[in-house]
C-alpha cells in the first residue's frame, strides 16, 4: 500500500474531493480541517468502506455518489485494510481481543486436542437430542441438572460415570424429556394442588407395592421388574433353558419362559396401576390437567406412561434419572467421549497452567495502557485460563487507586466515578487491542484517525500522540490523522509527521482541496518575511502591539497608535501605511521593509481587505480570521459611537464598555433589540481573536471562517 488514490463525490456533504496520498517515504499524513469542513464526512466514508456499506449524501440521497479508493496498482482498497478510529464510541469493543490472549503454539496444541473431544461430544449430543426431544442449549440443560451451573458438561458426565457404566438397564430411555421439562408443565407441577394430589397418589402406590406378591417398596417395583425381564430376554436367559423363581409370601413361582415372566409382571403391574383407589386419585389429578393444550398433551403422555407418576414428586431427581437413562442407552458413545476427554484432559490442564503464566500480547496491551495513560485505575487480566478452557471472552479486572490505596472494582461502579475523559481512556484501550491484533496478524492497514485526542487532558493527549507515533513506525501500517485542533496538528508534526505530509483543507462552493499546510511552526515569523502582503501586514498588528506592551509599556506612542487601529479612536482615521512601516522597523531593527502605497489610510485598507475575505476559500486562513475580527470590531464601534449620547474617551475594554453604554441607552427601544443581539455576538467572538500572542492563537484557528464572515456581514448592516 504505497499510494492511495482518492476520488469522492457527494459523500456526506463532500461535493468533490480528489487526492493522492503517497506513503512511499512516510506512512503518516495529518490533515487540519476546520469544524464543519470535511473531517467527519471523510471518516464516515472510510467507515462505510470498512463495514462493506455504500456511502451516500444524507441530505440529497438521490444524487449520484462516487467513492473510488484505490491502491497504487489500481486495485480497490479492501474493507479488511481499513480501520477508522472515531473520536469516541462508547459501544466499541474490538472483535480481535481474544486473538491476543494465548500464544499461537499453545493455542494450536489446545485446539488439536479439543477438536477430537468436540467430535466425540457432537456424536453423543446428537443422539441425546433425539432421545430427549430437547434441541436448544442441551449442554447447559445437562450441566444444570447435575451441577446447577451452565458450563460444566464435562463435570456432569464424569459425575455419573459409575452409574452409567454399571450393568443395569436404562429405565426411562423411552421417556421424552421435553414432554415434562417445559415451562407450562413445570409451572403446573410446582403448584400446591398438584403436589397434594401426587402425594396422595404416591402414598396409595406405596401401599399397593407393599402388599404386592412380588414387588417391594424402594427395592423392586414394576419398573425394575420390566427392566430385568428385558435384560434376561436380551441376553438369551430362557433360550439357555434357565428358569427363575419368584418368591411370594406363601410359595414359590417357578418361571421357565419369557412369556410366563412377562405375563406375571404385567398382571401384577396392572393390578397395582388399575387399582380402583389409585385410579380415583389419578382421576382427581386428571381434572387439573385440562387447562391448556400443553397440559392436555401432558395428561395424554401420563396415560401412556403411568410409570413416571411416582417420579414427579422429586423433579430434580427425576431429571437426573432421565439423563442417566439416555446416557445408558448410548453407552458406547458416552464411553468413547469420556475416554477421549480423559486422555486429553491432563494435557489440557498443562496447557492451561502454562497459558496462565505466559507473557501474552494481551499483557503487552495492558502494559501500554497502564504505563502511558494517567487514570485513577489500573488493569489486569481476570480470566486468562478460562478463555482457553471454556472459550470465554477475555475480561479485564479494574483496580481503583487513590491516596487511600488500591481496591478491586467492577466496571459499572468504576464508570460512575470517572470523568468523561477517563471514560474515553477505556475506548482507547479497545483501540490498542485492535491495533495490536492487526500487528500480530501482519494485516496491512490504513488507519483513519478522527480527532482521537479530543477532550483529553494534556498528559493523556501526549500519550495518544506517542502511540500514534508507534503506529507510524510499523511497516504494514499507514495513517491519515484528521483534526480540527491546531495545537494537536502542530504537536503531531513536531513529533513524527514530516512537514510535507502536513496538509490542510480548503473549501469552495464546488469542491474540497487538500493542500500543503502553512503556519505549522510559527505564523508570525512567516508573516514577518511576507509583510508586503497587506493581509499579513494587518494581521500582524495585534502581535506587534503585544511585543511593544511586553518590551515597553502601554503608554508608548507606537502602542497607542496600533491600539487606534484595533479600536475607534480620534486618530484612527489618520494612520497611514508609512506609520506601520516606521513602527515595525523600530521594533525589528533587522527587518528589511518597504511598503507600497505608504500614503494609504490603514483603516480603509482594513475594510477593503475584509471585503475580499468574504469570498476567500475556507481553510486555516489565520490572517483572514484576524483581519475579519478587527474589521468587525471597528465597524461595530463606529456604529455604537454614531448612536450613543455619551461619546467620552474610554480607557481599557473599549468595545465592552461602548456596548454597555449602547444597551443601557437603548434597552427599551424595540427597534434596537436586534442590533443589541448582533453586538453581543461581537463581544463574544472577537476579543480573543485580536488580543493574542504566539502561545494563544489556537481558538481562532479552530473557529470556522463562516462564523466570522456571517458576523461581518451582519455588523455592516447595522443602522
Amino acid at each position: 500500500m504505497k499510494k492511495i488514490q482518492l476520488k469522492l463525490a457527494n459523500c456526506y456533504g463532500i461535493k468533490k474531493l480528489e487526492r493522492d496520498f503517497d506513503f512511499s517515504n512516510n506512512g503518516t499524513y495529518v490533515i487540519y480541517a476546520p469544524n464543519g469542513v470535511m473531517k467527519t464526512s471523510f471518516a464516515k466514508t472510510f467507515k462505510d468502506l470498512s463495514l462493506g456499506l455504500n456511502s451516500k449524501d444524507l441530505i440529497f440521497p438521490e444524487i449520484e455518489t462516487i467513492r473510488e479508493i484505490n491502491k497504487e496498482n489500481n486495485t480497490n482498497l479492501s474493507k479488511e485494510e481499513v480501520f477508522v478510529v472515531e473520536p469516541y464510541n462508547e459501544d466499541f469493543n474490538s472483535e480481535k481481543i481474544s486473538t491476543l490472549l494465548v500464544n499461537k503454539e499453545l493455542k494450536g496444541r489446545y485446539d488439536k486436542i479439543h477438536l477430537k473431544i468436540d467430535e466425540e461430544k457432537s456424536g453423543l449430543l446428537k443422539e441425546l437430542k433425539n432421545l430427549s426431544g430437547f434441541r436448544d442449549d442441551i449442554e447447559e440443560e445437562i450441566s444444570q441438572a447435575f451441577t446447577s451451573e451452565d458450563d460444566r458438561l464435562f463435570d456432569s458426565l464424569e459425575r455419573v460415570e459409575k452409574e452409567v457404566m454399571d450393568i443395569s438397564e436404562p429405565v426411562y430411555s423411552d421417556i421424552s424429556y421435553k414432554e415434562i421439562f417445559n415451562e407450562k408443565v413445570l409451572n403446573f407441577l410446582m403448584t400446591k394442588d398438584f403436589k397434594e394430589k401426587i402425594e396422595q397418589y404416591i402414598k396409595k402406590y406405596d401401599e399397593l407395592i407393599e402388599s404386592s406378591k412380588y414387588f417391594k417398596k424402594g427395592i423392586f417395583n414394576h419398573n425394575n421388574a420390566s427392566v430385568i425381564a428385558k435384560s434376561l430376554v436380551d441376553n438369551g436367559f430362557f433360550k439357555a433353558q434357565h428358569s427363575i423363581s419368584l418368591n411370594t409370601r406363601e410359595s414359590k413361582n417357578e418361571i421357565y419362559t419369557k412369556e410366563e415372566l412377562e405375563k406375571v409382571i404385567d398382571e401384577e403391574k396392572n393390578a397395582i396401576l388399575n387399582n380402583p383407589d389409585l385410579v380415583k386419585v389419578f382421576e382427581e389429578l386428571d381434572s387439573k390437567l385440562k387447562a391448556n393444550k400443553e397440559l392436555r398433551d401432558f395428561r395424554d403422555y401420563l396415560l401412556n406412561n403411568p410409570k413416571i407418576l411416582p417420579e414427579l414428586k422429586n423433579l430434580d431427581s427425576f431429571r437426573q434419572k432421565l439423563w442417566v437413562s439416555y446416557f445408558k442407552s448410548q453407552k458406547d458413545l458416552y464411553e468413547s467421549f469420556l475416554k477421549e476427554y480423559h486422555s486429553g484432559k491432563s494435557e489440557l490442564d498443562k496447557i492451561i497452567e502454562q497459558a496462565k503464566t505466559e507473557a501474552t500480547h494481551w499483557m503487552d496491551v495492558i502494559d501500554i495502557f497502564n504505563e502511558r495513560f494517567s487514570v485513577p485505575f489500573k488493569l489486569s487480566i481476570k480470566n486468562q485460563g478460562d478463555v482457553i478452557l471454556k472459550r470465554d471472552v477475555p475480561s479485564i479486572a479494574f483496580i481503583f487507586k487513590d491516596s487511600n490505596g488500591e481496591v478491586p472494582v467492577e466496571k459499572l461502579n468504576l464508570l460512575q466515578v470517572l470523568s468523561s475523559g477517563e471514560k474515553r481512556a477505556l475506548y482507547i484501550l479497545n483501540i490498542i487491542f485492535e491495533v495490536q491484533a492487526r500487528k500480530e496478524e501482519n494485516q496491512e492497514t490504513l488507519f483513519i484517525i478522527d480527532d482521537i485526542a479530543d477532550s483529553f487532558d494534556y498528559k493523556n493527549k501526549y500519550a495518544i500522540v506517542e502511540y500514534l507515533k508507534d503506529i507510524s513506525e510499523e511497516t504494514n501500517f499507514y495513517q491519515i490523522i484528521l483534526t480540527h485542533n491546531f495545537d494537536f496538528f502542530r504537536t503531531v508534526q513536531s513529533r513524527f509527521v514530516p512537514y510535507d505530509n502536513c496538509l490542510m483543507v480548503e473549501k469552495t462552493t464546488e469542491e474540497l482541496k487538500i493542500v500543503k499546510a502553512d503556519y505549522i511552526k510559527n505564523p508570525f515569523k512567516y508573516w514577518m518575511n511576507h509583510l508586503d502582503d497587506d493581509k499579513k501586514l494587518i494581521a500582524s498588528i495585534p502581535f506587534v502591539r503585544n511585543l511593544i506592551e511586553y518590551t515597553k509599556d502601554t503608554n508608548d506612542d507606537d502602542f497607542l497608535k496600533l491600539t487606534s487601529l484595533l479600536h475607534v479612536k480620534s486618530n484612527s482615521d489618520s494612520i497611514f501605511k508609512s506609520d506601520l512601516q516606521n513602527i515595525y522597523k523600530s521594533i525589528f531593527p533587522n527587518l528589511s521593509l518597504t511598503l507600497i502605497g505608504k500614503d494609504e489610510k490603514v483603516i480603509n485598507l482594513i475594510f477593503n481587505l475584509a471585503d475580499t475575505c468574504l469570498t476567500a476559500t475556507v481553510g486555516i486562513n489565520l490572517e483572514n480570521k484576524i483581519l475579519l475580527s478587527i474589521a468587525i470590531r471597528l465597524v461595530a464601534e463606529k456604529f455604537i459611537l454614531s448612536k450613543i449620547t455619551d461619546k467620552s474617551e474610554i480607557v481599557g475594554k473599549q468595545t465592552r464598555k461602548l456596548f454597555e453604554r449602547f444597551r443601557n441607552e437603548f434597552n427599551k427601544d424595540n427597534f434596537e433589540q436586534e442590533n443589541i443581539k448582533i453586538l453581543e455576538q461581537v463581544n463574544l467572538m472577537t476579543p480573543e481573536n485580536i488580543h493574542f500572542n504566539s502561545f494563544m492563537y489556537e481558538p481562532i484557528l479552530d473557529m470556522s471562517d463562516d462564523h466570522l464572515k456571517n458576523l461581518y456581514n451582519e455588523v455592516k448592516k447595522l443602522k
